[in-house]
């Protein structure tokens, strides 16, 4: 299989399904940044931390090719007309979101209470949890920007959503794992 296919040469690229779009669409925009998150969480799975994480992370990452699937679809090419599925495109269940909030609970009980927003930074691996989870609130903007043009399956962007809180929690919980210092952001008073 070649990786080059000269098709989007032109500045175009095709959806699930055949549509050609340009290459700066708002669905391809979506589904892009799913990618470079999916990227980044690879980055944090090979830092040094429990095997647990790393299990989690994988299973996320395979989601998240669901996730840039499901925007990569066309959604007017998805169903066939007697409405049954067109394409064989896997969905993100309740319980892949539900696994996303059991992951964050247990890991709340065994830190200690947030008082106050946290400065990122701390360690390097923290770090990339931090910036991972930007990029996920970033794919979920635009796949709600999306949503508001073309409606996108309502777990797609739930689960975005509490992929970010679920990373935000990682970061704090490896902060303690890794016995690094979690600075409190206190406004200065001026």
């Amino acid at each position: 299989m070649k990786i080059y296919t000269k098709t989007g040469d032109t500045g175009t690229t095709a959806l699930f399904g055949g549509t050609r779009v340009p290459k700066h669409h708002i669905r391809i925009e979506s589904y892009g940044t799913v990618d470079e998150l999916n990227s980044h969480l690879g980055l944090i799975r090979d830092q040094n931390m429990d095997s647990h994480y790393k299990d989690i992370l994988t299973q996320i990452q395979d989601r998240l090719f669901t996730v840039g699937a499901i925007l990569a679809t066309d959604p007017e090419k998805a169903i066939l007309k007697n409405g049954k599925e067109r394409l064989n495109i896997p969905k993100i269940s309740n319980g892949d979101i539900k696994r996303l909030e059991q992951e964050m609970d247990t890991m709340n009980e065994a830190i200690p209470p947030m008082t106050h927003f946290v400065l990122p930074g701390g360690h390097q691996t923290v770090s990339f949890c931090h910036i991972a989870r930007c990029v996920c609130r970033r794919a979920e903007r635009l796949a709600t920007a999306l949503n508001d043009i073309e409606v996108v399956d309502p777990n797609t962007l739930i689960y975005l959503n509490r992929l970010s809180d679920y990373l935000f929690v990682l970061a704090r919980k490896l902060t303690y794992d890794l016995q690094a210092n979690e600075i409190k952001w206190i406004p200065e008073k001026r």
